[in-house]
């Protein structure tokens, strides 16, 4: 049997193809030496305790209201929404160097919320920059970048404890960090399943202990979101990855049961299931399978594959008072895959 190719990215949600060795973090200031905004990001208002109200709207708001002309949602405001509003959260993603895990961190900062990317990339992806930049200059919060490998459970913890001491609070978790394989059951070694397991399943449970453990800690509660994906549910015609869709499963289940034993600290804890995303390493993977490209669209009930923008409002609603009686649920927002 000739194996599929390995470590190829599945379009299933944010994927990485190489995983390095674990190594410790450079420092929870990040001193990268050429790269000033990691050092010290431009920094919009601070988070404050207790919280402020929501913000006002902008003063053309009123107006462009009044003459039905077009104006910015500012979801999150007085007038819109409230609900939504993150202002003063402190909320931590996981793997939001680029990908998935970036475009929902930018959802979740023009709701306020100060925020605080983790991966193991010594230095995020250039969009990173952008997203900080508009953080501090457009939306008044701050975007922080922290380098750890969820795998390195002591500096994982070290880093979280070192957020919740600066800020004196921990609010929300967006679970993204995760890998991929592609390969046949039958040449698939333990070495490959371990680390898939390690990183998918082991990594965004102790990211959640992790962030949960600060949550207790100031008493304040909050909302975890883990990435699972449509492959928690089904298994995927035409694309074999066993290793991954089991991690995805086991995904739910623990959400599951993190629900039910810290509900009683008012901590909420959902997933999502994302469907096929396009990204620019899913491209790639159209360019070695260009079937996949006419395929995937024609599996579910839309027709059309997502980008990892169709994904910002599942996350702001699981982590804002939006969905404060859900927890233990999963979203699956796969364009109607598994529901055939």
């Amino acid at each position: 049997m000739t194996a599929v190719a390995r470590r190829l990215p599945c379009a299933l949600r944010l994927v990485k193809v190489h995983v390095p060795p674990i190594s410790r973090p450079l420092s929870t200031s990040h001193a990268f030496g050429k790269t000033s905004t990691l050092e010290d990001p431009p920094r919009g208002n601070e988070p404050k305790t207790p919280g402020r109200e929501p913000p006002a709207p902008p003063p053309q708001e009123g107006e462009n209201m009044q003459k039905n002309t077009a104006s910015a949602s500012f979801l999150g405001t007085t007038k819109r929404l409230p609900e939504f509003n993150l202002t003063d959260k402190v909320v931590l993603v996981s793997g939001a160097a680029r990908g998935l895990g970036l475009t929902q961190a930018e959802a979740l900062l023009e709701a306020g919320a100060t925020v605080y990317a983790l991966d193991r990339l010594p230095e995020p992806s250039p969009d990173f920059y952008r997203v900080q930049k508009r953080a501090a200059e457009e939306l008044g919060t701050t975007f922080y970048y922290r380098q750890i490998d969820v795998r390195d459970v002591d500096g994982l913890n070290k880093i979280v404890a070192s957020i919740g001491d600066k800020h004196g609070r921990m609010d929300g978790l967006i679970a993204a960090a995760g890998i991929q394989q592609e390969t046949t059951a039958l040449e698939y070694t333990a070495k490959d399943a371990n680390m898939m397991f390690e990183i998918n399943i082991t990594g965004v449970f102790m990211t959640a202990q992790a962030v949960a453990k600060q949550m207790i800690r100031f008493g304040n509660g909050g909302s975890i979101a883990m990435i699972a994906s449509m492959s928690a549910h089904v298994a995927n015609r035409g694309l074999i990855c066993p290793a991954y869709n089991a991690s995805k499963a086991g995904v739910l289940q623990l959400a599951k049961n993190l629900a039910s034993e810290w509900g009683q600290y008012g901590i909420r804890v959902n997933t999502i299931s994302p469907g096929y995303i396009v990204t620019a390493m899913v491209e790639e993977l159209f360019r070695l399978y260009p079937e996949r490209r006419t395929e995937w669209p024609a599996q579910n009930m839309l027709g059309k594959l997502s980008k990892p923008e169709d994904f910002r409002g599942a996350a702001v609603f699981l982590l804002s008072p939006a969905s404060s009686y859900m927890t233990g649920a999963d979203m699956r927002i796969d364009g109607g895959h598994a529901s055939w």
